[in-house]
């Protein structure tokens, strides 16, 4: 997994699946929460996400209240978030 950040916006390429990929993703997050309170998470390619980022995620939103704009292009990763109903809280779309 690889991730890039360029203003409030993070680029992750590649599979989310280990605790070393929600490290990295919660810590650069961690660095733009402390200045920007509206972030894009763009997941290009991954075909999952851990539970362990979906609650980062969760607790960003609903105790530290980010706005948080998820873009996927991966469907069964939209549909993911769509099954555990996600795809509001997060706002999730799928990247074209």
């Amino acid at each position: 997994m690889d991730i890039v950040t360029s203003g409030n916006s993070v680029t992750i390429t590649g599979n989310i699946k280990t605790i070393g990929d929600y490290q990295t993703i919660k810590d650069t997050l961690e660095e733009l929460v402390a200045s920007s309170k509206n972030i894009t998470i763009i997941i290009k390619d991954s075909i999952s996400i851990t539970s362990s980022v979906i609650g980062y995620l969760t607790k960003l939103v609903q105790k530290d209240n980010i706005d948080i704009q998820i873009r996927v292009g991966d469907a069964n990763l939209y549909e993911l978030f769509d099954e555990i109903n996600l795809v509001q809280l997060f706002k999730v779309s799928r990247e074209r």
